[in-house]
């Protein structure tokens, strides 16, 4: 079974079209691919009910339809730090309950592609953070850098904490998130030069981003 933890040098950067895109990707190769969006702070009417479009996303991209308390098991309402909204919402994210959930997908799937919530360290409660979930799940790290002024300290100060706690940095992907950006081609050969993690994808600037036409070169365990 195939599995990694997305995450991003920030909030905004690009972490579910990236997502996404790796389920596209990986689905030729393994017939059973599902996303998974642990914590999610924000919600859209789905249906007859509620959900994080983070999670709807990842979900059309997956070929396993699986219970939303599985793929989405901390559903929050207010577009918070998730700290604060699990506060508002009197709910104590619990990382064990969703590593549970975490194990019961890898379970009925040949790939899980986990995304994180915000950035690394992003606050899960007053004592945990993003980076505890990702050591509890143990997975490879996929890095989204959002390609804009002042991503490279974001990108080596992400990777260095990836990596501080003994997770694997498995690759990075540049996503051109400001259009406007100068020496767009010298910032990314800075950090391929520095990270010491492949480039998995070069995503160019869009402005209706679409996940399912984005090109990955995935490592070779991978396929």
């Amino acid at each position: 079974m195939i599995g990694c933890f997305v995450t991003g040098t920030d909030t905004g950067v690009g972490k579910t079209l990236v997502s996404a895109g790796l389920l596209h990707a990986l689905a030729p190769h393994h017939r059973r691919v599902v996303g998974m969006k642990p914590v999610a702070a924000g919600v859209v009417p789905w249906g007859e009910d509620w959900a994080s479009e983070d999670a709807i996303a990842l979900r059309a991209a997956s070929t396993v339809a699986v219970p939303a308390a599985l793929d989405n098991p901390v559903l929050l309402p207010d577009p918070l730090s998730p700290h604060i909204a699990a506060a508002r919402a009197g709910v104590q994210i619990d990382i064990a309950a969703i590593v549970h959930c975490y194990q019961a997908l890898a379970a009925q799937a040949d790939a899980v592609v986990v995304e994180g919530a915000g950035g690394f360290h992003v606050p899960l409660s007053d004592t945990t953070t993003g980076a505890d979930l990702a050591l509890a799940l143990a997975l490879p790290v996929v890095l989204v850098v959002g390609l804009r002024l002042g991503c490279l300290n974001h990108a080596l100060l992400t990777a260095e904490a990836i990596r501080a706690r003994g997770l694997t940095l498995a690759g990075w992907v540049a996503n051109q998130v400001d259009p406007a950006m100068q020496a767009v081609e010298e910032n990314k050969a800075y950090l391929g030069a520095r990270l010491g993690a492949p480039l998995l994808a070069d995503v160019p600037y869009q402005t209706l981003p679409e996940a399912r036409g984005l090109v990955f070169e995935l490592p070779a365990h991978w396929l």
